[in-house]
């Protein structure tokens, strides 16, 4: 039997009515449109699917709809506004860290849940909150440095 979730999705209460056991990607991607949220693996392990709710860093392709209910979502299309990059898309692409860009929307929403939790973070910590996304590109070192330098613009204000 469908049931009705209520959230907000980038900012915006959303209500979609679905299967119970329907996981959030799938939400996502076919009731709601928002394609940016990859499917990869499917089983929990490449994050090309990393949304943020209510602050941390998920991996949709896992998570079950309706524990997003009352709470807030957030995908790679919520961020920046307005026409203008949030700074840890600016720094992914001054800083060449995407190749194919396959990975690269679970590889910012991964980011973005660190630097919502811990907006200085060491390298370390960048590293760790990092590992369980892959890039077969090999853009790892380029990645770290952008979101070294996204930290460091949203420590300044440019964005949160």
């Amino acid at each position: 039997m469908a049931e009705t979730l209520k959230f907000t999705l980038n900012g915006k209460p959303v209500s979609v009515t679905t299967a119970p056991d329907r996981l959030l990607l799938w939400v996502l991607r076919g009731d709601l449109g928002l394609t940016g949220t990859k499917y990869g693996c499917g089983e929990n392990l490449c994050g090309a699917c990393t949304v943020v709710v209510s602050g941390r860093a998920v991996r949709s392709c896992k998570y079950p709809a309706r524990a997003a209910d009352g709470k807030e979502v957030t995908t790679i299309e919520g961020l920046g506004g307005n026409g203008a990059l949030h700074p840890l898309q600016a720094a992914f692409a001054e800083h060449d860290a995407l190749q194919c860009g396959f990975c690269t929307p679970g590889m910012i929403m991964a980011a973005y849940g660190l630097l919502m939790r811990s907006p200085d973070p060491t390298r370390g910590e960048i590293v760790s909150a990092m590992d369980g996304s892959l890039c077969r590109c090999g853009s790892h070192t380029r990645i770290i440095a952008a979101i070294e330098s996204a930290a460091q613009a949203m420590k300044e204000g440019e964005a949160k």
